[in-house]
């Protein structure tokens, strides 16, 4: 096992080719692959839960506990686990940068033999050895938001270039004279950071009257994202608007602007939907987020896993609900309760 914690990154990449092409699976875009259901369908379509073994243990490889989104992914995992009595170990890195902490979670949980790994992996390539061990062994394995493993054999989140897309028509919508604007990306190399971006710059460029003038990472940390936007407003003090791949990253943007004493000049907008990005919606700060809704993501994919150990056949992915959401729309989101808030979105 050791030796797998030293995979460099390039044989892994070769590692993910190989792997997919045995299992007969195109590399996976999950925002494009066509053998795929909504959430919402899953039990019109297969039916109510089947019956589950006893002594069942799932494992959950999170990013990391520091970010609201993955403690909430992981609260989905727990009530959807807990209703149908199973046990469920939720562990993390240290932080979204311990990438080698990420893969020895998945590695050790393989070896004290859970039925089935739940796992969100750092990069597109960080946990590919843990995996592909997992699946040579009968492991069912379930890549849940937001990087995206290319030889994933299920996968469950939402459209990760609809993010930016949603942004992008609101500024369309909202500043029809156009201007200036930025992104603050996530980490490099990571799929769901460069599909909201691209949703963003492809869709604003688009409308013509829009200069994306810079698009720089700030690896998901608020105090590098703070940083980040001071340089850019320094250099574009007409900006008219940021667009943030997560909410952590959105609020360090917040501060800058209001550093500059341009809270009236720019728009902000963050991505997955946390409770502090609403209360700055609320408190006039936030522009918007386009929330995935975390918590019921985490059911659904614990559903998806239950289901796969249970012997059911499902589609390789399985998209989950975003909304964009602002000053006009965040109490109505915020207050409904669970149930409301899927029907809700299942509309």
């Amino acid at each position: 096992m050791r030796k797998l914690i030293k995979t460099t990154l390039v044989s892994t990449m070769l590692s993910f080719v190989c792997s997919s092409a045995f299992a007969g699976l195109a590399p996976l875009n999950s925002d494009t692959e066509t053998d795929r259901i909504a959430w919402s369908e899953l039990e019109n379509k297969l039916g109510t839960m089947p019956a589950l073994k006893e002594g069942i243990r799932i494992g959950g490889v999170s990013k990391t506990l520091t970010n609201e989104y993955w403690r909430s992914l992981g609260e989905g995992y727990k009530k959807f686990a807990d209703r149908h009595k199973v046990f469920i170990s939720y562990q993390a890195a240290a932080n979204e940068g311990d990438q080698l902490g990420q893969l020895s979670i998945a590695e050790t949980m393989i070896t004290e033999g859970y039925s089935a790994l739940l796992y969100s992996p750092q990069t597109d390539v960080n946990l590919q050895p843990a995996i592909e061990v997992a699946e040579s062994k009968g492991i069912a394995a379930v890549n849940v938001n937001d990087a995206v493993m290319p030889s994933a054999t299920h996968y469950v989140g939402n459209v990760q270039k609809d993010n930016g897309v949603r942004v992008a028509k609101w500024f369309i919508e909202n500043r029809p004279e156009g201007g200036k604007v930025a992104v603050v990306e996530g980490q490099p190399g990571v799929f769901a950071a460069k599909q909201r971006t691209e949703g963003f710059t492809e869709t604003i460029k688009a409308a013509g009257k829009f200069d994306v003038v810079a698009s720089v990472p700030a690896n998901w940390s608020r105090e590098e994202a703070y940083n980040v936007a001071t340089n850019i407003l320094q250099r574009n003090p007409d900006l008219i608007g940021f667009y943030v791949n997560n909410d952590g990253m959105a609020l360090g943007v917040v501060e800058a602007v209001k550093a500059a004493k341009l809270k009236q000049q720019v728009a902000i907008f963050g991505t997955d939907g946390i409770s502090d990005a609403y209360k700055s919606i609320l408190a006039g700060e936030l522009t918007g987020t386009v929330d995935s809704f975390p918590v019921l993501t985490g059911e659904v994919a614990m559903e998806v896993v239950l289901r796969l150990t249970a012997g059911q056949k499902l589609p390789r992915v399985v998209t989950t609900p975003q909304a964009l959401i602002t000053k006009e729309n965040v109490n109505t989101f915020s207050q409904a309760k669970p149930e409301e808030l899927r029907k809700i979105l299942a509309e």
